[in-house]
């Protein structure tokens, strides 16, 4: 399969918007887990030299995203269930520290939040949704009060910028996670701890186990967490 990757136009930090286009790429699944890739072809769709991608491609491997692929060349890292669910394990109680936090501020989030995500949604457009869904919850991280937060559940997010695009090739997900957010936020600003605290669970829960059942029937922790 041959990625549609958009032209880019020469800038100083050209290597830089090459890793961005190809991190997209990888996230919203039109670079898939296991496909080779060589630096003339990327160069060729990027319309840029070979030089930023050779850097961007360093600093994808350097992150985990891409590696070497058997015989010679690279290849787009395989997806490994068993490391997302631990991931996941981390950033679902981060999640419920935050819902609780923010619910005892009785934090008001902007509703243009889920405008934006049910928009993503209504377009079909993977890298809009899992950014729209970064945007919730960093709001919620924020709305805590406690900037570790959001330190914390970022490090690890370009890797489940991954998982989540894997998830929302499923159309079946992507309409009810901006329910059960808007739940979530009203619990939140209700000043709900409990309620709140639970809903996040619960959707962490239920996310997870999709995930893992498309990534293999890897069992999923009680707080893990794709969104």
């Amino acid at each position: 399969m041959t990625a549609q990757l958009l032209q880019l136009t020469t800038a100083p930090d050209l290597a830089d918007q090459v890793y961005r286009a190809l991190l997209d790429a990888i996230s919203e699944g039109s670079l898939a887990p296991g496909q080779r890739i060589t630096q003339e072809e990327l160069a060729e769709q990027l319309a840029v030299s070979r030089q930023p991608v050779m850097q961007a491609l360093r600093l994808l491997k350097k992150d985990g995203f891409v590696q070497d692929a058997p015989g010679r060349g690279l290849q787009v890292t395989p997806l490994d269930p068993r490391w997302l669910v631990q991931v996941y394990e981390v950033r679902g109680a981060l999640d419920t520290l935050a819902v609780r936090r923010a619910a005892e501020r009785r934090t008001r989030l902007d509703p243009a939040l889920f405008s934006r995500g049910r928009d993503a949604v209504a377009r079909g457009d993977v890298k809009a949704m899992i950014d729209a869904d970064l945007a919730f919850h960093s709001a919620l991280y924020q709305a805590a009060g406690n900037p570790l937060i959001e330190q914390s559940a970022l490090l690890h997010w370009q890797h489940i910028r991954r998982a989540m695009g894997e998830a929302l090739q499923s159309s079946a997900l992507r309409e009810p996670v901006w329910d059960e957010h808007e739940a979530i936020a009203l619990a939140v600003a209700q000043g709900d701890a409990e309620r709140a605290e639970a809903l996040m669970r619960r959707h962490s829960e239920q996310a997870s186990a999709h995930l893992a059942e498309q990534l293999g029937g890897v069992a999923a922790t009680d707080n893990s967490v794709v969104r």
